[in-house]
């Protein structure tokens, strides 16, 4: 048995990824179940990258960008949650990770002064690449299950999502 197969590792895995299933799915509770909720009023006060940010605040664009916040978050949790399609999630929430990263940033602090460069946001990326390295679909998920289907072994999409 190698050291990442041993059962503290698997267990380690797994409540590493319901740890961040709870993080999107409770952001998705705070923005999904409250009418009106908007992504906008935060991206038109980003710092550092604001010429940047600004662009998706507009009328048409920020409704866009809203929804897709609301639900990508509510989608990536309860992937994260299953355990299925983890490796797409996982690419989706690091890009997502990054992406807060910069708008919190008031270089070189990230949200506030005690954050030197580095926040949650970076250390939640890097947690979601490890669930994405070490399959953690796999542990305890569906993606085991998933990738043993034909819809899987006869979709290269699907199976690498699952795999």
């Amino acid at each position: 048995m190698t050291a990442e197969n041993t059962a503290p590792d698997r267990a380690l895995i797994v409540l590493l990824r319901l740890a961040m299933a709870w993080v999107f799915l409770y952001a998705a509770s705070h923005q999904v179940l409250v009418p009106g909720w908007s992504a906008t009023g935060f991206l038109a006060h980003t710092k550092t990258f604001h010429a940047l940010f600004i662009l998706f605040t507009g009328p048409g664009i920020g409704a866009v960008v809203s929804f897709l916040v609301e639900y990508g978050h509510l989608l990536i949790g309860l992937s994260l949650l299953a355990g299925l399609f983890v490796r797409a999630s996982s690419i989706a929430a690091i890009g997502l990770m990054i992406l807060y990263w910069m708008a919190h940033m008031d270089f070189p602090f990230i949200s506030n002064h005690n954050n030197f460069l580095i926040d949650e946001h970076i250390v939640y990326a890097l947690v979601l690449a490890l669930l994405y390295i070490r399959s953690a679909g796999h542990i305890l998920g569906l993606d085991g299950w998933m990738a043993g289907r034909g819809l899987a072994r006869n979709s290269r999409l699907i199976g690498w999502a699952c795999g």
